[in-house]
């Protein structure tokens, strides 16, 4: 009998989690280990981000009992769920919490690169940004060492800051034997079976952007340094007058009548 109620203890005090995992939007989290919850140091600091901090972490543990109205509890509901998001990003780096995060990445449970050379790679959660509200989570990918947004739009409302910077690079530093091989593929543009000749791509590229920098230098009336500036210049300026000429031979020899120009 005392086995028996210690096992429905067990369940309920970890019912409220095992909610929130199970909901449908929330499978980038790991469930956090109560022991974990319960130690406040690892709380420290927290008090002052969530709203009706105590309630929610009440509500979080399982031993809330406020009797309030629906409005109230959705609330506490909305902070409860904001501080175990605080909470994930500090426990996904914790031994225990790296484990967790790597059963669920070795099944590719946060998905897969959709980068055609990365062979479909299983991706991590990561955050942009360290503090709340800033960034939605993205997906990177450790072979082509690049970011993706989620494809699920209920992915992509998930804060970053649920998952941190650094968690999706401590985990290839405690776990080195993941670290993939890198893409050294990469897609080569062909016309009719022949490769497009890359460095005239890149002068062409180059080319462009010399002269809108150069443009740009010289509407801030700045000396660009190249040699052949001040011949661009009164190219530009030539042709300029040219197009006043045009412009004054119209008005002083035709004009617009009815919406048509008469030259």
């Amino acid at each position: 009998m005392d086995d028996f109620n210690s096992e429905t203890d067990s369940d309920y005090t970890s019912y409220w989690r095992d909610w929130f995992i199970s909901s449908r939007g929330n499978e980038y989290f790991c469930e956090i280990d109560e022991d974990y919850l319960t130690d406040r140091f690892n709380l420290t600091g927290l008090n002052t981000e969530v709203q009706y901090y105590q309630y929610a972490l009440d509500l979080v543990t399982d031993v809330f009992d406020l009797d309030c109205d629906d409005e109230m509890r959705e609330t506490i509901e909305k902070s409860a769920r904001h501080l175990y998001g605080l909470v994930h990003a500090r426990y996904i780096v914790t031994t225990r919490g790296l484990a967790k995060m790597l059963d669920k990445y070795k099944k590719a449970e946060f998905g897969k690169c959709p980068r055609v050379m990365c062979k479909s790679h299983p991706l991590l959660p990561m955050g942009q940004a360290d503090n709340p509200n800033l960034k939605a989570v993205k997906l990177y990918c450790a072979r082509c060492e690049d970011i993706y947004n989620p494809k699920s739009s209920r992915h992509s409302v998930i804060d970053g800051a649920y998952f941190g910077t650094s968690f999706h690079n401590i985990i290839f530093q405690v776990y080195p034997a993941l670290i993939p091989t890198k893409s050294s593929e990469r897609y080569v543009p062909r016309i009719y079976g022949f490769k497009v000749h890359a460095p005239a791509t890149l002068i062409r590229w180059q080319s462009s952007e010399k002269d809108d920098m150069r443009k740009r230098l010289r509407k801030l009336e700045i000396d660009s340094g190249f040699k052949d500036d001040e011949e661009d210049i009164e190219a530009e300026d030539s042709e300029e007058e040219e197009e006043e000429e045009v412009d004054m031979d119209v008005l002083e020899n035709g004009g617009i009548e009815g919406g048509e120009l008469k030259v």
